[in-house]
């Protein structure tokens, strides 16, 4: 039978974890980690992440605040808020939340936060480190992922890895980190994008398969191997006339078609979307301790 990974009950473990770690900052540092959010315009989405990033600070002990700025905010706006914030010594983590709108430009943006408040490991600095091996911070998404693997008994060590997608923040720094010669590592990593050529063919010889393509059901059975773990990255709206709002979330891998051939495999919602909201408070944590140079 299937596992289902279930990546909500292993946030929630986690998150409990974060905050047993903050209750002890708060009675031997008097420290409380505090995590700044930066919303620019009004995409539902990311509203969406934002209210649950708030709830899962405050749910395990941390402050939190969300800066929401109108789409119309310029370039020299964001980047002066994001200098206050820098300079806030009750914010040990800060993230903008992605995308921006188009006339922002995302790398210098993301550029702007202090590599030590980068809670979500995405800048240059801290995307250098994880390439060196030593990373402060784990972008949360792929460090959510690696704690699904290994906390669910799937070590990539050895396996085969195959990718599909090569974002900066969830390909890339993915396959950066399952490469590392360090525990949860040790994997020989494929990645496969739009101009890979006979893709099926290589997802077909994954040991764990990877799905961040951003296409609804992207992924069918005749391209993954019988016995394989799947983790499915996307979140897609797709029409649904029977749900009241119109709609439903799939992931980018068939889950009815696939599933019965998978060892394992996560599901949309619930798998990977705590994860990374978990990851980034275990990020927060850790900024907090750097920055008051405490253990």
């Amino acid at each position: 039978m299937t596992k289902i990974l279930d990546g909500a009950a292993l946030a929630r473990e986690i998150r409990t974890e974060v905050a047993t770690s903050v209750l002890e900052i708060k009675k031997v540092h008097g420290l409380t980690p505090g995590l700044a959010a930066v919303l620019v315009g009004d995409d539902p989405a990311s509203a969406v992440y934002v209210r649950n990033k708030e709830k899962a600070c405050a749910e395990a002990g941390m402050f939190s605040k969300t800066f929401r700025l109108p789409k119309e905010t310029t370039q020299e706006e964001i980047l002066a808020l994001l200098n206050r914030l820098n300079e806030d010594d009750s914010f040990h983590g800060i993230l903008v939340q992605l995308p921006l709108p188009d006339h922002l430009n995302e790398t210098v943006t993301i550029e702007a936060i202090a590599p030590i408040k980068d809670a979500d490991g995405i800048h240059p600095f801290n995307l250098g480190k994880l390439m060196q091996g030593i990373p402060d911070f784990i972008p949360g998404t792929p460090a959510g992922i690696q704690q699904i693997l290994l906390r669910n008994g799937y070590d990539p060590s050895g396996k085969h890895v195959v990718i599909c997608g090569r974002s900066n923040i969830v390909g890339k720094p993915l396959a950066t980190l399952l490469a590392q010669r360090n525990d949860g590592g040790n994997a020989t990593v494929t990645v496969c994008h739009t101009k890979t050529n006979n893709l099926s063919e290589l997802t077909a010889q994954a040991d764990i398969l990877i799905a961040a393509i951003g296409q609804p059901r992207a992924i069918t059975s005749d391209m993954v191997k019988p016995g394989c773990v799947i983790i499915d990255v996307g979140i897609n709206r797709i029409e649904d006339s029977s749900r009241k709002n119109g709609y439903r979330l799939v992931g980018d891998v068939d889950f009815d078609d696939v599933s019965p051939l998978a060892e394992a495999i996560t599901p949309v919602p619930g798998g990977v979307g705590p994860m990374t909201i978990a990851m980034l408070l275990v990020n927060t944590v850790k900024a907090a301790r750097m920055q008051a140079k405490v253990d």
